[in-house]
């Protein structure tokens, strides 16, 4: 099942890594990767908690901070970090119909 799926380090989940259309998988092989998407996506949240954590952690730094330049690394890493969970909920709300329709 490894095969359909992808480390990525950024988001810090699996992401599906399919090498040829949809409708060139058998029933059986889209079944698979579509359960196994579900379990994966169904981390998101939880990954999306993880990070929301370590920003409000950041900002509290950041409250604190007096140093311009590390305030600026501060930014940046928030920032960096609510990049990363926008394309959390974009994997986790995209991929939620494409589920949808294959459960039809």
């Amino acid at each position: 099942m490894e095969q359909y799926f992808i480390y990525d380090q950024r988001l810090g989940i699996l992401l599906p890594k399919l090498e040829k259309d949809w409708e060139d998988y058998s029933n059986e092989e889209q079944q698979a990767i579509l359960l196994r998407w579900e379990a994966i996506r169904g981390t998101i949240p939880d990954r999306i908690a993880e990070l929301e954590k370590i920003i409000n952690e950041k900002q509290d730094q950041l409250n604190d901070e007096n140093d311009f330049e590390r305030s600026c690394q501060l930014n940046s890493e928030i920032a960096e970090l609510a990049s990363v969970i926008n394309d959390l909920w974009i994997w986790y709300r995209m991929n939620q119909t494409v589920s949808m329709r294959a459960h039809r």
